[in-house]
């Protein structure tokens, strides 16, 4: 199991480089934690989905709110192009939500 200092180093997210939704997030970020916590806000390593952080060995810590946000899922044809794109919900925690699983 990686510590957080290893986590917070290793680009394992899922992000794909929206700034719309890096934006979204950095903005629920300084509402809950401030302005000073956005320094430490990187949507490659701070930002996870519960599922990506139980892969890490970490826990969403108890009564913690998701951060909401967005991505899309391509949607392609036989022929592998793209076709359509379907914007689906995203819920994050930040890495300030969870916790070591002992």
């Amino acid at each position: 199991m990686q510590n957080i200092k290893e986590i917070l180093t290793s680009p394992v997210s899922s992000y794909k480089g929206s700034e719309t939704t890096r934006s979204v997030v950095a903005k629920e970020i300084a509402n809950r934690w401030g302005e000073k916590e956005l320094k430490n806000y990187d949507p490659l390593h701070t930002a996870r989905t519960f599922h990506s952080w139980l892969d890490l060995g970490y826990k969403v810590k108890k009564d913690e709110k998701a951060i909401k946000s967005i991505t899309f899922i391509e949607q392609k044809n036989k022929d592998g192009e793209i076709i359509n794109k379907v914007k689906r919900p995203c819920f994050l925690f930040y890495y300030l939500q969870v916790e070591k699983i002992k």
